[in-house]
């Protein structure tokens, strides 16, 4: 029987999930489709862009991602302590990036709010969003959203893009984390995409070698400060708080 998100999401017990999700009857969002020949490599960095967008906005960081042909990988982690310390305007500078502001909230903003009811409700909005900031599932839903309605005006076609629900499995310790970030890095080449991991582009292994994933003719549709894949701490970086331990 499915399960509801919510609870195969327990923050709790781990911050880091792998999330997959793939295209609609095997459809292409990327590559060469051999059979009308035509290419949708350019989609690859619609996901790349979108993914660090949002990741910019969102409290969650990228571990590892790989984009495919047909479906795509992410390895995420939810920085909750850091959510909870983002104040009110923060809160709404994020979320309102990505959806309209309510006419209270902009009362709130301003000062024009005219009692202490209208400042409560105010403030239970922005309180709501900042739990969607570190929600996984509005995170996927930004991501998914975006490229079906781009891939479909670009098709000149309706209806569903994404084969369902993505799909989340939570990392419970180092050891699945960090195999799963290598089997995550290591699709393209199993599926002899590339060659080799220094020249498997979109995906993060490629990312942390050359420091972009990859280079474009044309600058990035978004002006925003990108934010690095999340580090790795251990070792010789143990004075570090935050990051993807290595310790084995």
């Amino acid at each position: 029987m499915t399960q509801s998100r919510q609870s195969q999401v327990s923050l709790s017990d781990t911050p880091y999930y792998h999330c997959i999700s793939r295209c609609v009857r095997r459809a292409y969002l990327c590559g060469e489709d051999k059979y009308t020949q035509k290419s949708f490599e350019h989609r690859r960095q619609w996901v790349v862009e979108r993914m660090h967008y949002l990741a910019s906005l969102f409290s969650i960081d990228i571990c590892a991602y790989a984009i495919m042909s047909n479906h795509y990988h992410l390895v995420l982690h939810v920085d909750e302590a850091f959510n909870n310390n983002l104040n009110h305007e923060e809160v709404c500078e994020r979320w309102c990036q990505l959806y309209s502001k309510p006419v209270l909230v902009e009362r709130w903003q301003s000062g024009q709010t005219i009692s202490e009811a209208e400042n409560k409700a105010a403030l239970a909005i922005i309180e709501h969003w900042r739990s969607r900031l570190a929600d996984i599932s509005w995170f996927m839903r930004c991501l998914n959203e975006f490229i079906a309605r781009k891939a479909n005006k670009e098709d000149e076609c309706f209806g569903r893009f994404w084969e369902g629900r993505f799909k989340s499995q939570a990392l419970l310790d180092e050891d699945a984390l960090l195999t799963c970030m290598a089997y995550v890095d290591l699709n393209p080449v199993r599926a002899k995409m590339s060659d080799s991991v220094e020249t498997s582009e979109y995906t993060s292994a490629y990312e942390r070698i050359h420091g972009v994933a990859q280079q474009k003719e044309k600058p990035l549709e978004y002006a925003f400060t990108k934010k690095p894949l999340f580090g790795f701490v251990g070792d010789e970086n143990k004075q570090s708080t935050e990051g993807i331990p290595f310790s084995l």
